[in-house]
């Protein structure tokens, strides 16, 4: 097999394994950082999006999360479902309407105790202006969406 037919067979090889099912926790393509390495817990103690620290990395449910202090990570894995966004970190939109696409760390919002990422900050307000409705929908399709 020649060099060319080699790269596109392992290329399409790689996109259908790709595209054959989701993560549960949504990472970016090229790594394996939840909430694209923000804090989970910061967005509870400290009411904002905040850059983890590699020296406080955690490994849950498959990716990397990282935080800005020891007790962050210590509160993390005494209760990870209280801090881990909901939809794994998919945006909680596409999520309702039987889709997924990335969450931005940088566009959340706390609900009713539980953390939600959006795709971007139009999103973010479409999503927010009946999130009750949003997030009775999408509960009714997660985890099934990824599978």
């Amino acid at each position: 097999m020649n060099l060319l037919k080699f790269s596109i067979f392992t290329g399409a090889l790689f996109f259908f394994a790709a595209a054959a099912a989701q993560d549960l926790i949504y990472t970016p393509f090229f790594s394996n950082s939840a909430v694209g390495g923000y804090d989970p817990v910061a967005y509870f103690t400290d009411g904002r999006p905040v850059k983890g620290n590699d020296r406080f990395k955690l490994k849950y449910k498959g990716a990397n999360w990282y935080f800005a202090s020891a007790e962050h990570r210590r509160m993390f894995q005494m209760n990870p479902g209280k801090y881990t966004p909901q939809y794994g970190g998919y945006c909680a939109w596409a999520v309702a309407h039987h889709d997924t696409a990335k969450g931005d760390p940088l566009q959340w919002t706390i609900h009713e105790g539980k953390l939600y990422l959006n795709y971007d900050k139009k999103t973010r307000s479409d999503w927010s202006a009946d999130k009750d409705h949003w997030i009775r929908a999408g509960d009714r399709y997660w985890p099934r969406i990824i599978q």
